[in-house]
């Protein structure tokens, strides 16, 4: 490695390293705007990660839900693959602006993730903006129109939805506010008498509570399993509790007894923790799953060591932290 790639490596870590901090804070709001999250979507009280997602779902749901599959599921599936650069890129922007990340479907129902979109009412990008939203939120609309730029674009679509979240409280309703407008929802939420989605749909226009549903059956095609922004905050609060408790269940009394968890963020590797600690792959799986997975998303994780190796990581967690973003950075 020439003097200059070494620099180069080194000013990309310390960078990284100053980011990691304060995406850790970014996420940590956003966890707990997530908590409030969408109304209930489920016919029961609770979300059994444990059943069908499909058939937990209000029955007012289930069958739009089912045709939507059945019409876009391929179509969708593909963009799982081909779409990636894009998610990544609206995860780490809807972050920044304390925005669940789910909420990136809106731009698939909106346009299919097509930065070149025009529509009848002259919406266009990704996100589908009106001009006035766009110049009320600084964008250029000459001599290149900037609603057809991914991150730009992104950006004016968060905050207007952070102002919508903000009248509302619901993200189904937001879905709602930013197809048919806010002054369409208060007027359906006044004549409805309620604040679900489920009451008052029929008071919005059909293509509004139909861009709902979309988004709803975009969501499950995506999720598999749905997720925490589909749940109420009690219900998100006890699945959480359930994740955590069916974890613990899976320990030996000795596990408990010798181990301890500690709070991590950041793009650490499961491969190089494991080489820095001396540990055994299966044992370190078992106590700690989906690790490389929830880290690579910006999510918190509890990491979960033996008593006596926590100290080493604890002393080495720069080092270990260094080498999995060099590890990263070279593509493995």
């Amino acid at each position: 490695m020439t003097q200059l790639r070494i620099y180069h490596f080194y000013f990309i870590l310390v960078v990284a390293c100053a980011v990691n901090s304060a995406y850790g804070q970014i996420v940590a709001d956003t966890l707990r705007l997530d908590k409030i999250g969408f109304k209930s979507l489920f016919a029961n009280d609770t979300f059994n990660p444990n059943q069908p997602y499909l058939s937990q779902l209000s029955p007012k749901a289930v069958p739009f839900v089912q045709e939507y599959i059945r019409k876009q599921g391929k179509e969708l599936t593909k963009m799982k693959e081909w779409g990636r650069p894009y998610f990544a890129l609206y995860d780490q922007i809807l972050t920044q602006y304390g925005i669940p990340k789910e909420m990136k479907y809106l731009s698939v129902i909106e346009s299919h993730l097509r930065s070149g979109l025009v529509s009848w009412a002259g919406a266009v990008g990704p996100w589908q903006l009106m001009d006035y939203e766009a110049k009320r939120f600084g964008l250029k609309l000459s001599p290149i129109d900037e609603r057809t730029d991914y991150t730009k674009s992104t950006q004016v679509a968060a905050k207007l939805m952070k102002e919508l979240y903000e009248q509302f409280g619901d993200w189904l309703l937001v879905v709602a506010a930013y197809n048919g407008g806010a002054g369409r929802v208060r007027q359906a939420i006044r004549k409805s008498g309620s604040r679900d989605f489920w009451d008052l749909q029929y008071f919005l226009k059909e293509e509004t509570r139909t861009h709902v549903k979309k988004f709803i059956g975009t969501h499950y095609l995506f999720e598999g399993s749905g997720g925490l922004t589909t749940m109420t905050k009690q219900e998100a609060t006890d699945f959480k509790a359930n994740a955590a408790t069916k974890m613990v269940q899976l320990l030996t009394d000795q596990e408990l007894e010798t181990t301890t968890t500690t709070t991590i963020n950041g793009r650490y590797n499961s491969r190089i923790v494991i080489k820095f600690l001396d540990m055994d792959l299966g044992q370190f799986t078992k106590w700690n799953p989906d690790f490389d997975k929830k880290l690579s998303v910006g999510e918190n994780y509890q990491l979960r060591l033996a008593k006596d190796k926590l100290p080493v990581f604890e002393a080495r967690k720069k080092e270990i932290l260094a080498e999995s973003i060099r590890m990263l950075l070279e593509g493995h």
